[in-house]
This record gives structure tokens, C-alpha cells and sequence, in this order.
């Protein structure tokens, strides 16, 4: 049994440190490099989580303060510094626009861990919280159990901007009584990547012919039809059209949004695994291994450096994974720009959802601060306002949560921009492609990290590397949830 130790150790951090959702280039941070969160069911990158995990204790605490030193003083924590770095470059543009009603900000990153548990030791005690805090993803569930007790309802103050943002993602981030106490940096729609430039090599045809059959494809049939042409071109050992992931619920996570499955069942219904959406990819997946077709991703998937070597060595030539994952190319694969093309993910029935929103960090106004109003209408300027938005595309290479930018040329199609210089199309173009409409949603709730840490830590396992049938591998699955709801 050749089974992935690796993603054992990634969901044992799964469960003591739910990881960064936001994919932030910036390598000074603890845990903003996994990009991707285990908390709402896509892999950690589980080398930064054992590293963070030893190495927190050392990691330094860095604060930073922005703004008028005589405005009115907010404290703001987060554990991604470039996060900070983008509230400062909003607390400046702010004091520009508001003289009359000017801030101060200091910004302190402390690691992952410790951020969120001093976050919620601080809201339960109801003492010592900061204005505005992050939160990431898969530890929401925690922080918003408090609703309006520990946080403060943004509705009102993201109503200017609710009409072209994208629903579920602000959804994402709402409580049980359906108001909104999280401000999201990004969508993470999830796309296909293709690297077009090794595929027209191996084919035989030209890159506008390979561009051609990609945006071709609509269902997973064509896909397949697409990867066995190519397979069959480049008749080499060792190359392959995809991987499939034992370290991460990417591909399962997309299955569920296009059937409009949810196996947490959100915040009112039990938990269900055994859905016909999650059969259906995993037996695709097995019947792509044994084909030949795909291999197992090194160390469990995309999102870590062997997956990166993988894709330099050309061994994979596509997979789905969120926008956000376009700083890995940038920082980790510079050497393949200009090569890659993105594109709708396929679905198994046409006309159903085409992506899924992945990882996430949404920020918290708490009930703690003095200046509630202002905290919270800056925050939701900060982070939904078309200032906001340009700033958070072009520092920290987020696929923005306001639509309205999407369709601005000056915005979307900025050839300065280091992702639309990198890629043979514009990320904003396939966004739109996309519609704010076909961007599926997976609850993040209490039993999200139990159903996570048994699928990667054993069901991806048994299913893609044993080969045991998906049916009883849910069914197990679906006995270990119920002993914990």
C-alpha cells in the first residue's frame, strides 16, 4: 500500500492549526504562503504547516502603525504582514478622502496560531480584543459562534458595495442568523490551468489550435477526450494530462458546487458525505488512474514544492485550482510565464455551476472597540471599495470580491499588472466568463475540520492510492462523521 504519509501529517496540522486562506506572496508571514486553507477543505501546504507548528514560538511579533497620529487610533490584527501593509495603504487614501474624519492604524502580525487564540480567548473574556482582526476561514466558525455578542453585523456597512459583490463569498463568511461579520479579501473562484505551450509541443499543432480545443470544453467527457489526445501525442512514461489530489478536497469541493451539494449540511442540517456529486468525482478519478490519464499528486498535491517541480517537468500539462493560486506561478515557476491559459473548470452536466470559491480570510470588526461605526465602514471600504479592490489585486493578487471591477479595462486589463503579464489571457476575462452566479459555496461550520482531516488523512487515501470502492470509502467516511455530531 503505497499510501501518501505526507497528507497524514498535513491534516494532523489540519486539526491543531486551521491554515491561511489567502495565498499572500509574502514570505515574511507564518502561514500566509499555504494560500490555501485545510479549515474549508482544500489542502494546507502541509511543509509551511509543520514548520510554522515548531517554529512559532520563535516567530516574531510585527507590528506596524499607519496614518494621522492625531485621528482616531485602531488596532488591527492579522497573521499575514502584507495583509497590515494593505490596511496602511488604505488608512492613507482614507485620511485623504475623510480630513474631517481621519485614522491611525497599527497593524500587529503574530503567528497563525497564536493570532487566533488570543483572538478568542480575548472574545470570550470580553476583554483585550483589537478593533479589527482576521480571521481565517477555517477558524470562523469559532469566532462568529459569539454573533453579535463578540462581533459587529457589517451589513449595513457593506450594503453600498452588496450589489455587485459576490454573494457567496460574502455568504461565506456570514452567521447563523444570516448577517454578515466577515469582509472577504478575494473570491478563490476556482479555474483550470493549462499549460498550452507544452501540449501544442507534444500534439504537434499550434498554441491557437491547443487555446481552440481548451475553450472547447464544457463537461468532463471533453476534458477527458482533450487529456487521452494528449496522452496518446506525447506516448512518454511519466507525463500526464492531470493529477488528483490525496492531500486536499479541491476537485471534491468543485464536484459538490456543481450539483449544488454541501456535505456539512451548513449551520442546520447534519452532516452527509455519501453524495452522488463526491461518487461521481472519485470513481473519475479512478478510472483516470487507471488509464493512465492522471497520477497521485507528489506529496498529495499542487500546492507544495514537489507539486511545483511537477509542473516545471511538464509531468502534468492541467488542474483546477482557485485565482489565488496564480502567485504560485509568479513566485515559485517565473520561468513558465507565458505559457499557462486559464479557463472555466469542465462540469459534469452542462449548464451547472462551473467554479467554487476556495480558501479565505475574512475580517472582523469586534463588539470590543470604541469606535465600532468607524472600524467597521473602513473595513468594508478597505476591502470593497474599488480602491480597496485595485489595491488588493495589485498587492496582493486576490481575484477581487466586487464585480464592478471585473469589467474595468483600466483594472482588469492592466499590462503592468505582473498576473494578466503572465498568463496568455486576463484572469478577469474568465471571471466574467464565469458570472458571479456560477461561483459555488461550501459551508465552513463546526463539523468542516472533522469531515477534512478523515477525507485527506484516509478516504482520498484508500480510494486513489488502494483503489477500495467509493462507495464503501464514503460509507466509512460517513461513520467517523456521525461519531462527532
Amino acid at each position: 500500500m503505497r499510501r501518501k504519509v505526507f497528507s497524514a501529517l498535513m491534516c494532523a496540522a489540519m486539526v491543531t492549526s486551521l491554515f491561511a486562506g489567502c495565498g499572500s506572496s509574502d514570505s515574511s508571514t507564518t502561514a500566509s504562503n499555504s494560500g490555501s486553507t485545510t479549515g474549508d477543505g482544500t489542502e494546507a501546504a502541509a511543509e509551511d504547516a509543520v514548520e510554522d507548528a515548531t517554529e512559532s514560538a520563535e516567530s516574531e511579533v510585527v507590528t506596524n502603525t499607519f496614518g494621522d497620529p492625531n485621528g482616531t487610533h485602531l488596532e488591527m490584527w492579522t497573521f499575514v504582514e502584507l495583509h497590515g501593509q494593505h490596511y496602511g495603504k488604505m488608512a492613507e487614501v482614507w485620511n485623504e478622502e475623510h480630513p474631517d474624519q481621519t485614522i491611525e492604524i497599527t497593524c500587529t502580525t503574530y503567528p497563525y496560531s497564536d493570532m487566533h487564540t488570543k483572538l478568542l480567548t480575548a472574545l470570550q473574556a470580553g476583554t483585550g480584543a483589537p478593533d479589527i482582526c482576521d480571521v481565517e476561514v477555517g477558524q470562523f466558525p469559532n469566532v462568529v459562534a459569539g454573533l453579535d455578542q463578540w462581533l459587529v453585523p457589517l451589513d449595513d456597512y457593506a450594503a453600498p458595495y452588496m450589489e455587485t459583490m459576490v454573494k457567496a463569498r460574502m455568504d461565506t463568511y456570514a452567521g447563523e442568523d444570516g448577517h454578515y461579520y466577515g469582509a472577504p479579501y478575494h473570491v478563490g473562484a476556482t479555474v483550470m490551468y493549462y499549460n498550452v505551450a507544452a501540449m501544442a509541443e507534444a500534439m504537434g499543432i499550434s498554441e491557437d489550435e491547443v487555446t481552440a480545443k481548451i475553450d472547447s470544453v464544457v463537461t468532463w467527457d471533453d476534458y477527458q477526450a482533450l487529456g487521452d489526445e494528449y496522452v496518446a501525442a506525447i506516448g512518454e512514461e511519466g507525463k500526464y494530462f492531470t493529477s488528483v489530489d490525496t492531500g486536499g478536497t479541491d476537485w471534491l469541493w468543485l464536484a459538490m458546487a456543481e450539483y449544488g451539494d454541501d456535505w456539512t449540511g451548513g449551520f442546520d442540517d447534519p452532516a452527509n458525505v455519501q453524495l452522488d456529486s463526491v461518487q461521481k468525482m472519485l470513481e473519475m478519478q479512478q478510472s483516470w488512474l487507471d488509464s493512465g490519464f492522471a497520477e497521485v499528486s507528489p506529496d498529495g498535491h499542487v500546492d507544495l514544492e514537489a507539486g511545483f517541480q511537477n509542473i516545471l517537468d511538464h509531468n502534468i500539462v492541467s488542474f483546477p485550482k482557485a485565482l489565488w493560486y496564480m502567485s504560485r506561478f509568479t513566485n515559485y515557476m517565473p520561468e513558465e510565464s507565458g505559457n499557462w491559459y486559464i479557463a472555466k473548470c469542465p462540469v459534469f452536466e452542462a449548464g451547472q455551476k462551473c467554479s467554487v470559491g476556495i480558501g479565505g480570510t475574512g475580517t472582523v470588526v469586534t463588539q470590543q472597540s470604541a469606535n465600532t461605526d468607524l472600524a467597521a465602514e473602513f473595513l468594508c471600504w478597505a476591502k470593497m471599495s474599488d480602491e480597496g479592490e485595485k489595491n488588493i489585486w495589485d498587492t496582493l493578487g486576490f481575484d477581487v470580491c466586487n464585480t464592478a471591477c471585473w469589467t474595468d479595462d483600466a483594472f482588469a486589463h492592466d499590462d503592468s499588472n505582473q498576473y494578466n503579464a503572465y498568463f496568455r489571457n486576463y484572469p478577469y476575462d474568465v471571471l466574467n466568463s464565469i458570472g458571479m452566479d456560477n461561483i459555488g459555496k461550501i459551508s465552513v461550520v463546526a463539523i468542516s475540520p472533522t469531515i477534512n482531516e478523515y477525507v485527506c488523512n484516509t478516504t482520498l487515501n484508500e480510494v486513489l492510492e488502494d483503489g477500495m470502492d467509493v462507495s464503501d470509502a464514503l460509507q466509512e467516511l460517513q461513520d467517523a462523521v456521525d461519531l462527532e455530531q
